[in-house]
């Protein structure tokens, strides 16, 4: 239901922000059941792990993107707490720094890839070059035009060395964004997430919306496709989320390797040992 057409450019105002398809109906429900998805997570991203050891190289990228308090770090703080940190990378891009100034756009990015067995969380990626870039007029039209067919040539090159690329656009509605930010200016202790910068993007929310618009439609392949998923609700984000997450990794079916020595006999020395 969440997943976008590929080839197509949705109209992110027929999508309503506040919607719930498919949700579990309510918010103490949907609490409760993005809870009940926690323990299958876990399992399946130990067993993505264990498989690693024995040369599996599948691995998962969970890309979030969206507007200033869409809930791209509350998804992570309430999905990835379920994963064990040895086996999860999360990664955050910000402005680049002057050191990935001077290398490719796709240059931070790939070192932040997740090795074999792990899952990677992006908060914000490689599309903040075709978002901010493009809004903020950061690069030459030229050159932002020909970074959509990079970023296709990326995935693709990313889907066939084993990584389930997934990726969530958090649709967040221009009033909820303003009673969140409202929240934090009132709230003390969430002052430090706010900047007056939030205003001007605020100013900037048609040429961002028709942004995203056009990054979701050239870059949404049969291997990579979008997910809209409505961010008014954080319970239903997270649900949502987290759904998309187990789908995924159900897909893959990642399997304990078998040892490769005798495990009665292990057994057996150990029982015979002082």
């Amino acid at each position: 239901m969440l997943r976008l057409p590929v080839g197509e450019r949705p109209e992110l105002l027929a999508h309503p922000a506040d919607a719930t398809p498919g949700g579990p109906g309510g918010r103490s429900a949907g609490h409760a059941a993005a809870d009940a998805l926690g323990k299958r997570l876990a399992g399946l991203q130990e067993r993505l792990h264990a498989a690693a050891t024995a040369g599996d190289r599948r691995r998962v990228l969970l890309v979030l993107q969206g507007m200033d308090t869409s809930g791209k770090g509350g998804t992570v703080k309430h999905v990835v707490r379920h994963f064990d940190p040895a086996g999860c990378r999360v990664r955050g891009f910000k402005a680049p720094t002057e050191e990935e100034r001077g290398h490719d756009f796709l240059w931070r990015i790939r070192k932040a890839l997740p090795e074999p067995g792990e899952i990677g969380v992006f908060d914000r990626s490689h599309y903040e070059d075709v978002l901010v870039a493009r809004v903020r007029e950061l690069a030459p039209h030229s050159e932002i035009e020909g970074r959509y067919d990079r970023i296709n040539d990326f995935e693709r090159s990313l889907t066939r060395d084993g990584t389930t690329v997934l990726k969530c656009f958090l649709h967040l509605s221009y009033e909820e964004q303003k009673r969140r930010l409202l929240k934090r200016l009132d709230n003390p202790r969430k002052r430090w997430k706010f900047s007056p910068g939030d205003i001007e993007d605020r100013a900037l929310w048609p040429a961002y919306q028709e942004a995203y618009e056009i990054a979701l439609e050239r870059c949404s392949t049969a291997a990579t496709p979008w997910y809209l998923v409505p961010a008014d609700h954080k319970w239903y984000r997270n649900w949502a989320i987290g759904r998309l997450l187990l789908e995924h990794l159900e897909v893959l079916d990642p399997q304990y390797p078998k040892p490769d020595y005798d495990v009665a006999a292990c057994r057996e020395r150990l029982l015979k040992a002082p």
